[in-house]
């Protein structure tokens, strides 16, 4: 009877120990998944770091770029600003100058173009609207603006085309598309002249221009009758003495 009490102290004693040893293998177990957690959020801590350092560094670039960049468009609308403000300048004095040449009285013919004779024009009605439109128009050819220049020698044919300037404005019409090199349109525009009657001499000038043309398109065969057709025409012409001498120059090189 007295053996039964000390066994069934000795199993629970052994049964505790057991316990006691099951709960410590658990605690290790959950420290050790513990440890693991932590390391996995202080990896993940830093990495989150790393991401808001590099995040904040292409900020403070993105904000200096911006920066720059205001500053780059304010210069840049300051230049665009005087440039239009010159742009206007120039344009208020051109239109001055227009429209003084309008307003000015036409003593006598529009100064002569380049290779032409001064004029030998017969008495006719003076027409001085007529003339200062054909000043305007030469001076806009003078002004290098050569399309408009055609358009308002154009506008002059179409109003005058009788006036004693009318072959004159016909010459320039087929000089503007010369000075672009479009030498075909200028052999259409010279040869116009031709069926103009003027006392300026400005078919021969015209001929002259045509050779040129032919010159340029490389066709000397044509360039070389048409020179001669200069000379044979009209002997007496200042055109004619520059075509003997084109053709002098043409022999000279062969």
């Amino acid at each position: 009877m007295t053996r039964t009490p000390v066994v069934v102290a000795v199993l629970a004693v052994l049964g505790a120990g057991c316990a006691t040893r099951g709960n410590v293998r658990e605690v290790r177990a959950d420290l050790d998944a513990l440890r693991s957690d932590v390391s996995l959020l202080r990896q993940a801590h830093d990495e989150h770091a790393r991401e808001t350092s590099r995040s904040l560094t292409d900020l403070r670039a993105l904000e200096t770029r911006v920066r720059d960049l205001g500053a780059g468009l304010g210069d840049t609308a300051q230049a665009v600003g005087r440039l239009g403000q010159n742009v206007g300048q120039v344009q208020e004095e051109l239109k001055q100058v227009r429209g003084q040449l309008a307003e000015r009285p036409v003593q006598a013919a529009a100064p002569p173009p380049r290779e032409e004779r001064p004029p030998r024009e017969a008495p006719v009605t003076r027409q001085p609207a007529a003339e200062a439109a054909y000043a305007h128009a030469l001076a806009t050819f003078r002004a290098r603006e050569h399309g408009q220049a055609v358009l308002e020698f154009l506008d002059f044919l179409a109003k005058y085309p009788r006036h004693a300037l009318a072959a004159n404005a016909q010459y320039w019409i087929g000089e503007a598309y010369y000075v672009q090199r479009d030498y075909r349109q200028a052999i259409m525009e010279f040869l116009k002249v031709l069926d103009l009657t003027s006392p300026n001499g400005k078919a021969a000038d015209a001929l002259l221009k045509i050779g040129l043309c032919y010159a340029n398109l490389r066709d000397p065969s044509r360039a070389h009758q048409t020179w001669e057709r200069v000379i044979s025409e009209h002997p007496d012409t200042e055109a004619a003495v520059k075509a003997r001498g084109f053709l002098r120059a043409r022999r000279t090189t062969r």
